[in-house]
């Protein structure tokens, strides 16, 4: 493994970015988006806007530079006349078999617009650790990034050169990526959990080495003296950040690791259990039923039926 958790955990859910659409607009306009069951994401390129979430109590500007996610089932409006009937944008672009729309003269404001795949059975690892909604603003110190990929991904589909389509994705998923390290930066305001503990420097390194090597059999003492603390005040710590122990961390880490071999590979249990640093087929069969409900056995069959 890599000692980097974060793109562990990217790479685990199988994370990509997608730009699905967008629009541009002049005059007085507003569009309803509806609530989907994926995390969405949209940029302002050009010009302002307010942004109008279901359950939140007022809107909120959006500016030139500005991203944010959605993390959470919920409509949301783009509008900048709030006394116009919105638009309903299953009708303005899926109806139509769009993904782009020009509402007036289409001069004064551009939105870029996507979603986040996920693998379905391990996408929630991403998706429960993020809050249910981010925007990170123009003046925040990524700017200049945002700005350069923004700029690079209306380029990209203006233009239509060859492997544009690949191109804009890959610039996507840098965009998606530099929106969760901007909100990482303020990890003293994130809720206990993953995402906090994998941002948290003082934890750091005993995140990167349960990371690294999941097979060695690591103490409290070990994880303590990585980050350079106590072993009492790296525990009480870590739990603070994490919402767990160290050591229920690393069970953690080391069942979505199984999980993933169990459904991808044809791997003998007993070489899982040996990789994960287990001593027998037996202890990670308890481990594997402790947390994850059911057998490991068990899990194979009913996540990957086309395996022998």
């Amino acid at each position: 493994m890599s000692s980097d958790p974060f793109s562990d955990i990217l790479k685990l859910t199988n994370a990509e970015a997608v730009t699905t659409g967008g629009f541009t607009a002049g005059g007085k306009w507003s569009i309803r988006f509806p609530g989907r069951d994926k995390i969405k994401f949209f940029a302002i390129a050009k010009g302002e806007c307010m942004v109008r979430l279901e359950e939140a109590a007022k809107a909120v500007k959006f500016e030139t530079g500005d991203v944010a996610l959605l993390a959470r089932r919920q409509s949301f409006t783009l509008f900048n006349d709030a006394d116009i009937e919105p638009l309903e944008a299953v009708s303005l672009f899926s109806a139509r078999g769009r993904t782009t729309a020009q509402l007036g003269n289409g001069q004064d404001f551009t939105h870029i617009g996507g979603h986040i795949l996920l693998d379905p059975q391990r996408g929630h690892l991403l998706a429960d650790i993020l809050p249910s909604w981010i925007h990170i603003r123009a003046a925040s110190p990524y700017a200049k990034t945002f700005r350069l990929l923004l700029d690079q991904l209306i380029e990209e589909r203006a233009a239509a050169l060859p492997g544009t389509q690949l191109a804009s994705s890959q610039l996507t998923q840098l965009l998606f990526i530099q929106v969760i390290r901007a909100h990482l930066a303020n990890s003293d305001l994130l809720p206990a959990g993953w995402l906090r503990a994998i941002s948290d420097l003082r934890i750091a390194p005993a995140i990167r080495v349960m990371h690294e090597t999941p097979d060695h059999p690591w103490h409290l003492r070990e994880l303590a003296q990585a980050c350079a603390m106590s072993r009492t005040a790296f525990a009480l710590y870590f739990k603070n950040v994490a919402g767990i122990s160290p050591l229920s961390y690393l069970t953690a880490w080391r069942m979505h690791l199984a999980e993933r071999q169990l459904r991808e590979e044809t791997t003998s249990i007993t070489v899982i259990a040996q990789s994960l640093g287990y001593g027998s087929e037996s202890a990670f069969s308890n481990a594997f039923k402790r947390v994850i409900g059911i057998s490991p056995n068990t899990y194979r069959k009913q996540s990957a039926p086309h395996l022998p």
